[in-house]
């Protein structure tokens, strides 16, 4: 059994009275939380395949170690499945890592909230979705394991609404996370991760503002399909037209009867990135007045007048997920100044 070192704190354990105490204690999202009892934590800890008092990392703003029984003990209060721990400890790495920006996404004004993208055979083993509702609505795991990443974000981190966190309004996702996976099986292309250079059992955490639905019934082939999605992603008042920023991402859930349609035309995803990236922008006489110098001084209007909603076309994250219903894209819009990251679960 795994030693903890964490105080102790005594509490009725009846569920009523429990959900009570972790409210008037400051603690939880205002959903009722299981109690995270020794014998429960350290079950979860031994579950990591990692000591207990390892730091997985230091997350902003309070800066604060996050160990294994710290990720361990806000898992259980979310009701997350022991066996999500690695996917846990390995989502807690990249969401620190320099790159997302950790800082910015928890203290800015923005609703952006981190999301995480599973590839490798975990998917299966932990029960993550990737096929029909793969963003919500499938009972399974999912909610409770983004619920433990954001009560970690609560908790550890030290995310407050109104205090450390200025975000005007929020998402439902920073109450139980985003956790999909990719469908692998049904992807013409390579998966996400093994072309971000992480092959096999791999999380990319995604800083992202929300998801925007992208409907299309009479497409008549794969340019037709790529035209809508990415002149889709392409509308003023996403974060990456913001005249501040230098560059953003944005990624893209396409269902697997598109993907199929598209893989015919753009057997290689680099050309449909490409695509994607040329549908992706707005003339530069589009932008309000007043908008267009900060656009201009960061040398962002190309010399057709276009500005692009991202730098390149390696700045759109593809992957395949959702129903075979058809009908359906999802675009994920990034933050400013965040970019994905991509790391090896239980390696």
């Amino acid at each position: 059994m795994a030693t903890l070192s964490s105080n102790p704190v005594e509490l009725d354990l009846e569920a009523a009275a429990f959900h009570r105490s972790v409210g008037d204690l400051g603690w939880g999202d205002g959903l009722p939380c299981l109690p995270p009892v020794p014998d429960e934590v350290a079950r979860f800890v031994e579950a990591a395949n990692r000591p207990a008092d390892e730091v997985v990392a230091v997350l902003p703003p309070f800066n604060a170690d996050c160990t294994v029984e710290k990720i361990a003990i806000n898992a259980v209060m979310a009701g997350a499945p022991a066996k999500a721990m690695p996917l846990l400890c390995a989502a807690v790495e990249a969401v620190a890592h320099p790159d997302l920006c950790l800082a910015g996404v928890n203290a800015t004004t923005a609703s952006v909230v981190p999301a995480l993208i599973v590839n490798g055979p975990i998917r299966n083993h932990i029960g993550i979705p990737h096929g029909h509702s793969a963003f919500g609505g499938v009972r399974g795991p999912a909610p409770s394991i983004g619920r433990a990443l954001r009560l970690i974000m609560r908790h550890i981190a030290g995310q407050v609404a109104g205090i450390t966190s200025e975000s005007v309004f929020g998402q439902p996702a920073r109450v139980v996370g985003l956790v999909t996976g990719e469908w692998e099986e049904r992807s013409p292309w390579r998966p996400l991760a093994e072309r971000r250079g992480v092959p096999g059992d791999a999380v990319t955490a995604f800083g992202t503002m929300g998801t925007l639905n992208v409907v299309d019934t009479v497409a008549d082939g794969a340019d037709h399909l790529v035209e809508v999605m990415g002149k889709s992603a392409a509308y003023i008042g996403a974060n990456g037209f913001l005249a501040a920023t230098a560059f953003s991402e944005f990624a893209l859930a396409i269902n697997p009867v598109w993907a199929e349609i598209i893989a015919a035309s753009y057997p290689d995803v680099k050309q449909l990135q490409a695509a994607l990236w040329e549908h992706a922008a707005l003339p530069i006489d589009f932008f309000p007045r007043a908008c267009r110098p900060g656009i201009e001084e960061l040398g962002r209007v190309r010399k057709d007048g276009r500005v692009h909603l991202v730098a390149s076309p390696e700045d759109v994250l593809v992957f395949v997920a959702g129903g075979p219903g058809s009908l359906h894209a999802h675009l994920l819009h990034g933050f400013s100044a965040s970019l994905a990251v991509t790391v090896p679960v239980g390696r």
